[in-house]
Formats: structure tokens, sequence, C-alpha cells
């Protein structure tokens, strides 16, 4: 043992900092190739270089890091390997921003590489400050093998795989319709559109049928896309207008002609049943455009303005157009009516702006051919969600996903390896800029201006990290990963885009698991957001309570898939819980004297029945605790911890160690010391993946291998070292120990006043109370105990009732009964005042009238209440008095 003493007192402060430094000397979190050990690996989800970590990091992190801690002790050659993301329209929104507080100058005022040179400098100032915040959080990442989604190596694999992608017809360029954030200027994913119910107004317009009196209605949120309206769609189904098919209508204000067409996608049921269709300005009418070679007219520009096609309103935002064309339809006498209609829209997810459907022209992935084998791969157990419900999340999105659009209208990125000839219109992609034009020779050739959408770095993020496109030592050993760790928020933006990139360029899946959790919400269950102000951060609470505390709390909060309430009443107790352990450890090492002396247990020691029962329970709970891990049960291991730390070794075995560690018997102090370390030892070792810091400086008091706690061997289950009878035994005894301390509670006896214990129980449950009756003296304060007949027991005798037997304690050894009497009538005394005190108050009119309900109510509560008290103490004075 080491002659270091702990400090009293537990602050985290003292050595958490200290205790990381200490594992980044030693290299420990450092992985290597090694062929003699089995790999584990796990790649990092890269935080935003734009953020700091928040509460849902915090969970995300240590769910990763008890994972790998755990499987670093058992022996595993274990890779945690970190990174950052560049996060495109995030940095690019931020660095604009600063620029235009430290320069006053807007995008248009600078060129391409100068923006550049400050969203680099942006990164190696703020992509640090994320990795240090997750070092303080005890993250035990290879940060050695450390990457940026737009380092050289990852920027290589992005150009390879769009370059084979674009070989393979998997990508190409086009116009569709795409989601269009006017305040980013830029387009994005189905996944980057977030929705949110907002006020709105169902506008029901007539739509003149050409040559007649009579008229469509149709029913619209957004009369300001009308002007782009090239079509009125109904289903031919519909018998109300199955003869209008093949006429055209008059498009009001704009009095252009346009068809009316039959398809299958108006609904029979819904509004009008008729459908103004515009092309350019929604999804599901772009289809039905396509399908009936409609013209596309767009009227609404990338600002978010309307356009030279929307006559004398151009220059209007939408908003303001929506107004003047209502005022202008109403005038006409063409607008029916308009009705409220609180509905949901597609807004940014990025600034909230409300999303512009546009035809755009646009890159793509096609996603049919890639979609299938993500889909078998699940099918097949290749990849398996935990918990399994979320596979239905996983193959809805897949099921049904368009075409993905990567191409993003900003300067922060991984520019698009698409070269146009300026002289002939080719268009090349290549891995290298070429010099000439491949078709007539030209060197006047220009590089697509467009990034690529974030996610498609972040998809190849597990093999583009381990050196991919080079065949590399680490790519061989470790890929594909075994877990990935992530939240059920972006299972589409990352895991499906992963899944079928990695299938898609290494042949299987990335990952044999995948591991959803939850959100971390406030302590009234809302999502943590600005706008609320509810966020916690992180680094605040470990500052104040360490960092073992709050990942304590994330774990034992948690189970997969589920979402948590962060409650600071949760972090101070976990807090306690290690304040818990270090005392009982400090308890642990101040008693033993002699470093020099081994308190390994060599088997031939006496063991009594207290130390058999706390070592076999040491060894179910590291077969429960390892198996709980094992099936990333983590809340389940955290709480089994808890408990047996807590409840067993704490607050019962050290106590029924106690006599022995003060008497005169050294053989038998020696023995309970050896148990005392052995499963502290252990406890430290399945507590560690948990608490890191807290364990790590307690096995540094314990010293008792120069091996740090970090690498130490995980505990084993040893089936042989099950000891069902002892623990039998052990809890019957202990069993009987809390019921006849909850009895003396309830009487308020002092723990100091002894008081004799009659047994009346037959067989095992006999045998093992008067066997084991020494633990009953020291904890029960029983003053002696005998078998007894139960008729022979005096009726007055206060009972507790255990498993197989019935307890009983003369009532005259637990009260003094002139003194009780007198406590009684003081507390009668009291009852008295305080009755009349409130039925004072009551009757007082003043009082009465004046006073809310509420408070009077509270007043007639407080009489019933001590009106029944006072019952309870004249029954037990009356009681005491027959006796004297």
């Amino acid at each position: 043992m080491s002659e270091l003493m702990m400090g009293k007192n537990y602050n985290p402060k003292e050595f958490e900092d200290k205790i990381y430094e200490f594992w980044m000397d030693k290299k420990y979190f450092e992985a290597k190739v090694n062929k003699d050990k089995e790999p584990f690996s796990i790649v990092l989800p890269p935080p935003n270089i734009t953020g700091q970590l928040h509460m849902g990091h915090a969970l995300d992190h240590t769910i990763q890091d008890v994972i790998i801690r755990f499987k670093r002790m058992q022996g595993f050659e274990t890779l945690w390997l970190p990174g950052t993301d560049h996060a495109s329209i995030a940095t690019e929104v931020k660095v604009l921003n600063q620029i235009k507080i430290d320069e006053g100058k807007t995008k248009d005022d600078l060129t391409r590489d100068e923006f550049l040179d400050k969203a680099w400098q942006w990164r190696d100032i703020y992509g640090r400050k994320i990795v240090n915040q997750m070092k303080k959080l005890g993250n035990s990442c290879d940060w050695s093998k450390e990457r940026f989604t737009m380092d050289e190596g990852c920027n290589d694999a992005v150009t390879e795989v769009f370059v084979n992608l674009y070989n393979k017809g998997l990508i190409y360029k086009g116009n569709r319709i795409i989601n269009w954030c006017p305040d980013c200027e830029t387009t994005l994913s189905d996944a980057e559109v977030e929705h949110a119910e907002k006020d709105g107004h169902f506008f029901h317009i007539k739509y003149q049928i050409k040559g007649t009196d009579d008229y469509l209605e149709i029913a619209t949120t957004r009369p300001e896309t009308m002007l782009g309206d090239t079509a009125i769609a109904v289903n031919p189904d519909d018998k109300r207008y199955h003869d209008l098919i093949g006429k055209t209508a008059i498009l009001p204000i704009v009095n252009r002609e346009i068809p009316i067409i039959g398809d299958k996608y108006v609904d029979l049921e819904t509004g009008t049943g008729a459908l103004k269709v515009t092309p350019s300005h929604d999804p599901n009418d772009f289809l039905i455009g396509k399908r009936h070679n409609l013209e596309e007219i767009s009227v609404i520009d990338e600002k978010g303005f309307m356009n030279e096609n929307a006559m004398h309103f151009k220059g209007m935002d939408r908003d303001e157009c929506r107004k003047e064309i209502a005022k202008e339809l109403d005038e006409m006498g063409v607008l029916i009516k308009v009705k409220d209609h609180p509905h949901n829209v597609g807004v940014c997810y990025r600034c909230g702006t409300v999303i512009e459907p546009r035809v755009s022209k646009q890159w793509f992935v096609k996603m049919d051919d890639l979609a299938i084998p993500a889909l078998d791969a699940v099918k097949n157990k290749d990849m398996q969600l935990v918990p399994e419900r979320f596979v239905k999340t996983y193959n809805h999105w897949l099921e049904g996903i368009r075409d993905w659009c990567i191409s993003r209208q900003l300067w922060w990125g991984h520019r698009i390896p698409a070269y146009y000839c300026e002289e002939c219109g080719e268009t090349m992609v290549s891995s290298e800029a070429p010099q000439n034009c491949s078709k007539c020779g030209s060197e006047n050739i220009k590089q697509d201006p467009d990034v690529l959408d974030t996610w498609f770095s972040s998809a190849l993020w597990p093999f583009s990290t381990m050196g991919w496109p080079e065949k590399t030592e680490e790519l061989d050993y470790f890929y594909p990963t075994n877990v990935l760790v992530t939240g059920y928020d972006i299972i589409f933006f990352w895991v499906i885009r992963m899944m079928f990139s990695g299938i898609e360029q290494m042949g299987e899946a990335p990952f044999e698991y995948t591991l959803i959790h939850g959100l971390v919400r406030d302590s009234q269950g809302r999502k943590m957001s600005k706008s609320l102000g509810n966020g916690v951060d992180p680094l605040e609470i470990i500052n104040e309570y360490g960092a073992d505390a709050l990942r304590f709390m994330l774990m034992t909060g948690n189970s997969p898939g589920n979402d948590m309430k962060f409650m600071i009443e949760k972090v101070e107790a976990s807090r306690n819980f290690a304040n818990k352990i270090w005392n009982a450890s400090r308890f642990v090492l101040m008693g033993l004297e002699d470093s020099t002396t081994s308190f390994e247990l060599s088997g031939n020691e006496e063991l009594n029945l207290s130390d058999k029962w706390i070592l076999s329970r040491l060894n179910e709970v590291t077969n429960d605790v390892t198996s709980n891990l094992e099936k990333f049960e983590l809340g389940l291991a955290a709480n089994k911890i808890y408990e047996f730390v807590w409840d067993e070794y704490c607050d019962w075995y050290i106590e029924l160690a106690k006599k022995r560690l003060y008497g005169e018997d050294k053989e038998a102090k020696l023995t309970v010391q050896k148990v005392l370390v052995t499963v502290l030892k252990d406890i430290l070792k399945f507590m560690h993946p948990f608490m890191p810091f807290i364990t790590e400086e307690i096995w540094e008091y314990m010293n008792t291998t120069n091996k740090a706690l970090i690498i130490s061997d995980w505990p084993e289950f040893d089936e042989t070292k099950i000891d069902e009878n002892s623990v039998e035994q052990m809890n019957g005894i202990m069993d009987a120990i809390k019921n006849i301390r909850n009895v003396r509670a309830t009487m308020d006896v002092s723990p100091k006043r002894k008081a004799k214990l009659l047994v009346v129980a037959e067989g095992k449950v006999k045998e093992n109370i008067i066997t084991n009756k020494q633990y009953l003296i020291d904890l029960a304060s029983c003053s002696e105990v005998v078998l007894e007949e139960k008729e022979n027991i005096s009726d007055d005798a206060i009972s507790v009732v255990i498993e197989g037997a019935e307890l009983f304690m003369p009532l005259s050894d637990l009260i003094n009964f002139e003194v009780e009497l007198k406590r009684l009538e003081d507390e009668k005394k009291s009852f008295e005042s305080e009755i009349k005190r409130a039925t004072g108050k009551l009757s007082n009119a003043g009082f009465v009238n004046k006073a809310p309900e509420a408070l009077i109510n509270k007043e007639k509560d407080k009489v019933k209440k001590f009106e029944d008290m006072l019952v309870s103490v004249n029954e037990r004075i009356e009681s005491i008095k027959n006796k004297l």
C-alpha cells in the first residue's frame, strides 16, 4: 500500500487535470496495430468547429468513453478515433458574422481566397477549443490520430469517392426541385430541413374556365406562387371534374391560359379536389410537371424576393407579395374566402428561415442503387441497431429516399472536383485539375464554384480517417469499426449515409452496431435550445461538481434510444456517490499501517459469513455489470454498481468489518483488511469506465501494482466463487437488522439502549440467527439473542416479522416509562398550544374575511393534523399509565 495519505475531502479540482495529463504522458490512449490482440474501434462523431461542448455531446461522448475504457481493460487493442467537422453552412455564417464585426465587410466585399484564409484561422482557434473541452470530460481518445473533415487525407478521400461515383453514373448534375434557404443562399438536403408550425391561411381563388362563366375553386396557402402556375390538376377519377380535363383555365392577374390535366396524385378527399400546379416552387408539383411536360416558371429569386416573372410584384419579399396578391384578387372579385390554417412549414435547420422549393441545376447522388445494399445489411444483421425499434426508422428513410442533392452554394467546404471548359462547355470530373479540355484542348478551364454537402465527407468518416484510399495497416486492422454511438436525431443525416458509403467503397458495413441514444432535455422535459435559454454548459457542471459526477449522472439516467431529463439534483447525487467512495476508500486505506504487508487473499484465510457474502456478491455484480456492458445497457450497469458500492460495501460490509478492524485479534484484522482491499480494487475497476478520474486517483494511493488502473485487467466472473448459502444467510441477518432498526427508529429508541431479542423460528432460519447472533448484537442494539416459545412472550413485546421467523423485544427494554411519560406530556402540551393558536386564527373574522382561501385551508389542515396527533399521544399516555 502507498504511504501517501488521501485528502480528507473529495475535491476533483485537485486531481482531474493531473490524472488526464498522466494518461496522456503515458500514451495510454494510443492504439497500435497489434496482431496479438483483438482490435476494438469506435470513431467519434466529429463535433462542429463552430460550437462548444453541449450536454448532448457530453452524453454521446461519455457513452463512448465507458465502452472504450471497458474494452481496453478487457485486453482489446482499443482505438477511439477523434476529430472535428468543418460544418460548411454553420462555419461560413459564423466567420462572415465575425468579419462583419471586425472589418465591416460582407461576403460580397471578399474574394474566395480572402474568406478561406479567415475560415482556416477560425478553425485553428475554435477547433482546438472543443477538443480541450472533450479532454475535460475525460475522453480517452487517441489524440495522436485526430482528424479534421477537411484535412489533406480526408479531402483526398472525398475527391476519390466523388470521382468514383461520377464514373459509375451515380453522381450527376441536373435540374431538380431543391430546398433553398434564401438567408444562407444555399441548397439544403431533405434532412437539413426542419418543420415548424406557423399560423397561415387558405386562400380560396376562382380560376375561370376559358370560354365559360364557370370556374374552378383553388385553395392555396401560397398565392404568391400562382404567378408561376402552369396547370390545374384534378384526379381523373373525380366525377366532378372529369369533363374538364383537356380544357384550359385563365390564371388570374397573369391572364395566362393553363391546361386542366388529370393526375392521380390529386387526393379526391382533400380540399376542393382541384390543385394549382407550380413546378418551380413545389416538389410534388415538380413531379407532376415532369409527368405532363409542363413549363417551369420561377417567380422567386435566390434571396427570397419576387423576380422579373412576377410582373409588378417584382422586388417584394414573399410575405409582402402574398398580402398584395390577396388584395388584388379581392379587388378583382376572384378571392372567394380566406380561412385561418395553422400548418407545418419547412425551415432551415441552421437559421430558421422558411425554405423555398426552387428548380435549380445541382449535383445529385443517385440513391436507388446505393440504398438497397444498406437496407440488406440491416436485414441480414451485418449491422445491428440498438435498440432494435430504430430499424423501422432506418428502413423508412431508405425506402422512401430521393436522390441526394450534394452541392452547396458556399465557399467553406470540399470544392466539387468538376471542371468546365469555357470554350466548348465540356464537363470534366477529375481528382487532379485538368490543364486542357479533354474535348477541344482549350486551357480556358474553370472549377465548379460550389462545395459539397458537409455530410458527404462525414459519410466517409469511418474509413477516410484510417487512411483510405491508401491501404494502410490501421485500415486493415481497425476497419470495420465495432460500434457507432449517435443520437436518434441524425440517423438519416449520418448513419444511413455512412452505411451506403462504407458498403459502396469498402464492400462491407462500416460498423457492427449502431447504439442509439436520446436527447438530454431540461428538467421540464423540453429540448434544450438558445431560444428557451434552458441549455446547461457541461463545463460549468464539471467546474462545480467534477467530470465524474456529470458522467455518472448521464449514465444512471440513460437507457438506449430514450430521452433523459437533466436535473441538478441528480448531479449532486452522483457527486455524493463519488464522495461516498472517496470516504470509504480513505477509511480502508487509513487502517493499513504496514505498507510492506501483502493484502492479497491467499485462499487460506478464515473467512466469516460477511466475508463470504461480500466476495460472492462482488462476483455476481462483476458478472451482471460485464453482461450489461456487453449488451450496451450502460444505465443498468451503473445502477448495479451504485447499489453494490453504496448499500452493500459501504453501508453494510464496512460496518460489519469494524469490530475486527478495531479488535485485538491480529489475524482476524488482517483477514478483514484483505477482503476490504480485494473488494475495493474490483469496485474501482468496474467503476473506472464511468468515473475514471476518482478511481485512478484512489488506485494510485492503493499502489497495489505498478500498472495504472486504466490498463488494469477487468474483473472476471468465476462461478466457483458464488456462495449462494452464505448470501442467503447474510440476507436473512441483514433483513433482521434492518427491520429491528426500523422499529426502534419509529419508536425513537436510541441505538445506545440495548434490548433483549427473543427469537421464534424453526429450521435453517433458527440456526442462522443463533449461529450469527453476534451481528445482531453488534448492529441491532441487542443485549442478547435467545430462542423462546411464542406463548411465553409478553403481549406488549414489540414484534418484527422476517421470512421464517418472528422477533420480539420486551417493551420495558426499549422504553423508560417514566421518562417517556414526561416526554409525551410535553408533546401533548405542544399540540394543544398549536390547536389553540390555529382555531383562534380561524375564529378571527378579520383573518377569515381578508386571507386567501388557500391560507385559510392551510390553517384548517393544521388543526386537523394536530388533533389527530393529540389523539395518538393521549392513547400512548394512557397505555403507559396502565403499566406504571
